[in-house]
């Protein structure tokens, strides 16, 4: 599996990934939220990159030109509920694209043990398609396992791309092992050195999940 961590170099994404982190700025739900998205279009135009091509003729007002366009087949999906504002940023890129949804979350069993559940998929074919699967925080990369497993339910694809926004390096190193090392990538914009007692990344930027649509009841 290749790691693509795109905040290594500087760039405008280290703006945002500054804004979400910060105390100072993240409590505003909106703006949280639009950080996530810009975050999502800037990984989609990095994934862009890396797509098949094909040429077309496109007719202009004084003429025909052509334009290699990336070929189709791509299918966003993403882990709810905090990884729909990376979805949303994705999706903006990828306009055409057909769309996934997977319900994963922690159950814990203690202030510290939890184990991981997934209860829901809502997917189209995915046999033969590129899939871009997005969760906006990689803390053990035991969620995102069971999501690709999940997926799979529902076709084989032909790559994916799984994204997110911070992870910590013992999820990137988990997800390198779990996950298929042909055909699928993970794109990151941080990757955070630890994780506390109850699995949250540090230094992190706190519960994203909350940050971006307020907190729910355990």
């Amino acid at each position: 599996m290749k790691i693509h961590n795109l905040g290594e170099g500087n760039s405008l994404l280290n703006h945002f990934i500054r804004e979400i982190r910060s105390v100072e700025i993240q409590g505003d739900p909106l703006r949280f939220r639009r950080n996530l998205e810009r975050i999502g279009e800037i990984m989609a135009y990095e994934i862009s990159k890396t797509l098949e091509y094909r040429s077309e003729e496109v007719r202009t007002p004084l003429g025909v030109a052509e334009v290699n366009v990336a070929e189709g087949g791509i299918v966003v999906a993403s882990i709810l509920r905090a990884g729909l504002p990376l979805h949303n940023g994705v999706l903006s890129y990828f306009d055409r694209a057909e769309n996934c949804f997977v319900s994963a979350y922690r159950k814990y069993r203690d202030e510290t043990h939890f184990d991981v559940h997934v209860e829901y998929i809502a997917s189209p074919c995915l046999d033969g398609k590129t899939v871009i699967l997005c969760d906006t925080m990689l803390a053990t990369g035991c969620s995102m396992e069971l999501a690709y497993k999940a997926i799979l339910t529902r076709g084989t694809p032909k790559r994916v791309a799984v994204c997110s926004v911070l992870a910590s390096r013992r999820a990137v190193e988990y997800i390198a092992s779990a996950l298929p090392s042909e055909g699928c990538d993970l794109w990151v914009a941080a990757v955070d050195p630890e994780l506390n007692a109850h699995a949250y990344i540090v230094p992190g930027l706190g519960d994203a999940g909350d940050l971006a649509f307020g907190a729910k009841m355990d």
